[in-house]
């Protein structure tokens, strides 16, 4: 399987990485700088608006980490949209590194995390534009697709278990009662589901055990 990781030197996409090269997955890093990049590995050098149909279509999953400057969080919707539109009627799939904001809180899917959350909080326009981006996903045609939401509390620097428990789209809480993964078992998360393409077309999420 060849797998690329679009923005392997952030938080998320990092960790990403590192996962698949300790699989040795055969994966490809793209970058705007590859020289932020602090391991040897393939990569091709360009902006994610950039990116074609051709850039893409060699690999058959790509992973999108993408995360906007602070003040340019609408990015998170004009950056997957193109995503889509490159990807869409190809064999390739899109696997996004997704919010917490598009989650469920109630069996009967009625209410998302974005309903209940502050518009005046610091993280307001990241999960606002992370969510509006979301919706695009599920209405399109010909696009192979998943998106992995961590669980409501995602922990930059966390410990690396090795565990974690998926769930649907509903927020879900692990045994003690919270709702929290670390970035490094996020990441193992979405290795597996690069290489077992379990939750094909599908809203997921992850959190710890």
């Amino acid at each position: 399987m060849k797998l690329a990781i679009i923005g392997a030197t952030g938080q998320a996409g990092s960790l990403i990485l590192n996962e698949a090269l300790e699989r040795q997955v055969d994966v490809t890093a793209i970058v705007r700088s590859p020289e932020k990049l602090v391991v040897g590995v393939p990569y091709i050098k360009k902006d994610l608006y950039d990116l074609t149909k051709e850039d893409l279509t060699p690999f058959d999953v790509v992973v999108d980490a993408f995360r906007p400057p602070l003040g340019k969080e609408e990015l998170h919707q004009t950056s997957l949209q193109h995503l889509i539109d490159i990807l869409s009627g190809t064999d390739t799939r899109l696997l996004v590194v997704g919010g917490a904001s598009s989650l469920y809180l109630d069996d009967q899917k009625t209410q998302r995390m974005i309903d209940v959350s502050d518009p005046k909080a610091p993280y307001y326009p990241t999960a606002y534009n992370m969510y509006q981006a979301f919706l695009e996903l599920p209405k399109t045609k010909n696009l192979y697709w998943g998106y992995l939401s961590p669980a409501a509390n995602f922990v930059p620097n966390g410990r690396r278990t090795g565990e974690y428990q998926l769930s649907d789209d509903r927020l879900k809480a692990n045994s003690q009662g919270n709702s929290e993964i670390s970035m490094a078992d996020y990441a193992i998360a979405m290795v597996d589901e690069a290489l077992k393409n379990q939750h094909a077309n599908q809203h997921f999420s992850v959190v710890s055990l």
